[in-house]
C-alpha cells in the first residue's frame, strides 16, 4: 500500500447496470474520476476485483457519487466491488494534489485486535472496529477500563499503524467524553 493515495472507497452497487456508490477521499472527484481514467484498486486477496478500473461514468445522485467501469456491467459485478479501494499510485502525474488526502488504505480486519498506545508507548485499549463515515472514518477502540470509544481514522490522531498496534495521539479529554457521558 505504501504511499499510494486513496481516491475512494467503493460502496453498495446502484441499479443494474454496474454503477457503484463512491466514499471519496479526494476533494477533485471530477477529475480524479474523469471518464477513461484507470484507477488501480486495493481489495483483499481472493475477493476477484481487477487490479485495474477504467472509469466509464461519473455522476453525482442526491449528494453520492456513483462510477460505472468498463470492466463490470451489471449488478452482480458491481457487488464484488464493495469494500475496495480506487487509488493512485505514488509518483502518478495526478498525484500532486494540493490540501489533498495522504490516506493508506486499511481494512477493518487488519485492524481489529490490534493494541492501541499513546505516543509514549503506554497500552489505551484494543481496536474493535472500524466505522466508516461519510466524511472520516472511526476507530472503534474499547479502552482498558473497558469503554467503548470513537476515534477519527485521520493521521492526525492516528499517526501510526504498525504491526500489532496503533498509535492514538488523541486531543486532551476525547475519551472523558465517553466515560462521562
Amino acid at each position: 500500500m505504501g504511499d499510494d493515495r486513496v481516491v475512494a472507497r467503493i460502496g453498495k452497487p446502484h441499479g443494474l447496470r454496474g454503477e457503484v456508490t463512491v466514499q471519496l477521499h479526494t476533494d477533485e472527484p471530477g477529475r480524479r474520476l474523469a471518464v477513461g481514467t484507470i484507477l488501480e484498486t486495493r481489495a483483499r486477496p481472493g475477493s476477484g476485483v481487477p487490479r485495474r478500473l477504467t472509469v466509464r461514468s461519473t455522476r453525482a445522485h442526491q449528494g453520492t457519487w456513483l462510477v460505472g467501469f468498463e470492466e463490470v456491467a451489471d449488478r452482480t459485478g458491481a457487488e464484488g466491488l464493495r469494500g475496495a479501494r480506487l487509488v493512485l499510485e505514488a509518483g502518478d502525474e495526478a498525484d500532486g494534489q494540493a490540501g489533498g488526502n495522504d490516506e493508506q488504505a486499511w481494512y477493518e480486519e487488519e485492524l481489529v485486535g490490534l493494541e492501541v498506545r499513546d505516543p509514549a508507548g503506554a497500552v489505551l485499549g484494543t481496536v474493535t472496529g472500524l466505522q466508516v463515515g461519510a466524511a472520516q472514518d472511526r476507530l472503534v477502540i474499547e479502552l482498558t477500563d473497558g469503554v467503548t470509544a470513537y476515534v477519527p481514522f485521520v493521521e492526525a490522531i492516528v499517526p501510526e499503524v504498525a504491526a500489532g498496534h496503533v498509535v492514538v495521539a488523541a486531543p486532551p479529554g476525547l475519551f472523558d467524553l465517553y466515560r462521562n457521558g
